[in-house]
């Protein structure tokens, strides 16, 4: 029975990431600068990857098939998703400083920018 409940709960993370992926990938067909485009592609990569390897990692804990070797599958998935969840936040941050620093992706008029108000960008 508590194998089943994590397989179960895998393959609903998994659902979950691919409809994040869609999604994602759908925000950047559609949205119209660089900044929200970028919004969308984070929520691709975070909810499209690490949702997925949750997944994959508890059914890989909830699989009996794969004998001794579900718990590297699943650590290697564990440790995967973190590194995921710590550097795409910090990749999506410097690609969007780095965009407004040289200001070349402002297409629309601006309503407030906080970063020239504080004396521009170092």
């Amino acid at each position: 029975m508590y194998d089943y409940a994590l397989v179960t709960i895998g393959c609903v993370l998994l659902v979950i990431g691919a409809i994040c992926d869609v999604l994602g990938a759908l925000g950047m067909n559609r949205f119209p600068n660089f900044f929200v485009r970028l919004h969308a592609a984070t929520v691709g990569v975070i909810g499209g990857a690490f949702y997925p390897l949750i997944g994959t990692a508890l059914i890989a804990f909830g699989s009996e098939f794969l004998g001794v070797y579900r718990w590297f599958m699943g650590g290697c998935a564990l440790v995967s998703a973190f590194l995921i969840l710590i550097l795409a936040p910090a990749g999506s941050h410097a690609l969007a400083r780095a965009t407004h620093k040289s200001k070349t992706a402002i297409v629309q008029p601006k309503v407030v920018d906080h970063l020239e108000e504080d004396g521009g960008v170092r």
